[in-house]
């Protein structure tokens, strides 16, 4: 079943394409807000649960709760089990995992958890 094209779609789609970092529903609900108030949070969590089924964006999870990406990219933390304090990282390579994965790898989520070392 296709779904037809609404100013409401083309404005969350505008400013998707707009984000070069991950978002949240919130926070996507913020910026198009600003465009059309309309918009409401229903509208977009149906917008991103059918983008995801057509692999126009992607998911991932961060501290229990999904985030997306335009792209396909990789999600990394660190989570302090003491603070809850989260800092997200980049790994340049995955070649420790050459040999374990049956398959070439597109994407990963990683998550971290340990304790904060003063330095």
């Amino acid at each position: 079943m296709k779904s037809r094209q609404t100013r409401q779609k083309e404005v969350i789609e505008e400013e998707i394409r707009k984000t070069k970092t991950f978002f949240n529903a919130e926070a996507l609900l913020e910026k198009v807000a600003k465009v059309d108030k309309k918009i409401g949070i229903a509208t977009i969590y149906r917008f991103l649960k059918d983008a995801r089924e057509r692999n126009q964006i992607y998911s991932y999870t961060c501290q229990g709760k999904t985030i997306y990406s335009s792209t396909k990219r990789s999600h990394c933390h660190f989570e302090c089990t003491e603070t809850g304090k989260i800092v997200h990282f980049e790994l340049e390579n995955l070649d420790f995992l050459k040999d374990k994965v049956p398959g070439e790898i597109e994407s990963f989520q990683l998550e971290v958890k340990g304790v904060f070392q003063d330095k």
